[in-house]
């Protein structure tokens, strides 16, 4: 509340900085829509960085710039999950200020986008998304612990654009959608289509693993048990195995399989998904992203 009356002041950075967040917790499908952006962003010719508090890790020191061997225990499973999947620069630490000047002493980038972040005000924004779930939306409407709610409902007046995963979108909502078909073994990392895995063993730490669940049988799977976990927690290896005693495919989230590769199993699957917008609403963040990063630019020279 201080930085939004002005009794503290925001740190700045020297470059755009994009937040894509939550007004309830965990679940919500933001993941995707960072690595989204970062792709977008990257096939457009920007270079992009991210950052994140880290949620679930614990390293050594602070900021961590991440590298491809950085564990989910250092760094927490989401940061390590984008810097797989996009090759972007990640960093961490618990104020974002710190890793996003440690990117900047590494490497020259156009953009920042953070990972979360959008209740942490000791960090200057150029441009906030809201990621909402359209099936659940707010819940009950209360603060946590009591209720879902992080802020109030109101804030979503002040943000830049409002995407809801599933569900119906209202009035100013971008409708996304989380696509995939292809199975990977952790293992050995052969693909597959899902269906052909048939029956299966489904197991998420998300932040609502019921969606997880659904989603495979809607397209087809035959759930011999589904196994919610805490968000965020991490797994040991005994523990996974005795899920499938005989054996049977064990598939879950990739953001559960970037905490389980050093131990994994040849049974052991994963369903990588990509958010996918309606064009014009995706056409719309994109172009306003890129006027912001204009602007930069001209503003240096």
């Amino acid at each position: 509340m201080s930085y939004k009356v002005g009794l503290l002041r925001s740190w700045k950075a020297p470059v755009p900085v994009v937040v894509v967040g939550n007004l309830t917790a965990g679940g919500n499908g933001k993941t995707p829509v960072v690595i989204w952006l970062v792709e977008a962003l990257t096939q457009k010719g920007f270079r992009v960085g991210v950052v994140s508090r880290g949620y679930g890790g614990k390293a050594d020191q602070y900021p961590l710039v991440l590298s491809s061997n950085t564990a989910t225990k250092q760094a927490g499973d989401e940061p390590v999950l984008i810097h797989h999947r996009t090759k972007a620069p990640v960093a961490v630490a618990p104020r974002r200020s710190d890793a996003i000047k440690a990117l900047l002493e590494l490497y020259c980038l156009d953009i920042i986008i953070t990972d979360d972040g959008l209740q942490h005000y000791a960090l200057a924004r150029d441009y906030e998304i809201v990621v909402i779930d359209g099936q659940r939306r707010f819940g009950n409407g209360w603060w946590l612990p009591a209720g879902p709610m992080r802020e109030r409902a109101g804030r979503l007046k002040s943000v830049d654009a409002l995407i809801v995963n599933g569900g119906q979108p209202q009035q100013n909502e971008v409708a996304m959608a989380l696509e995939g078909d292809i199975a990977v073994n952790l293992l050995t990392g052969d693909k597959l289509p899902v269906i052909e895995l048939r029956a299966v063993v489904a197991m998420a730490g998300i932040g609502h693993p019921p969606r997880f669940f659904l989603s495979l049988e809607n397209k087809g799977l035959k759930l011999i048990k589904a196994h919610s976990f805490s968000d965020h927690q991490p797994y040991q290896q005994q523990q996974l195995t005795e899920l499938t005693p005989n054996n049977e495919p064990l598939l879950m989230t990739e953001k559960d399989a970037v905490k389980c590769q050093s131990f994994a199993q040849s049974n052991w699957w994963y369903l990588p998904v990509q958010a996918s917008f309606d064009e014009v609403g995706e056409n719309k963040i994109l172009s306003e992203i890129e006027n912001i990063i204009d602007i930069y630019k001209k503003a240096c020279h």
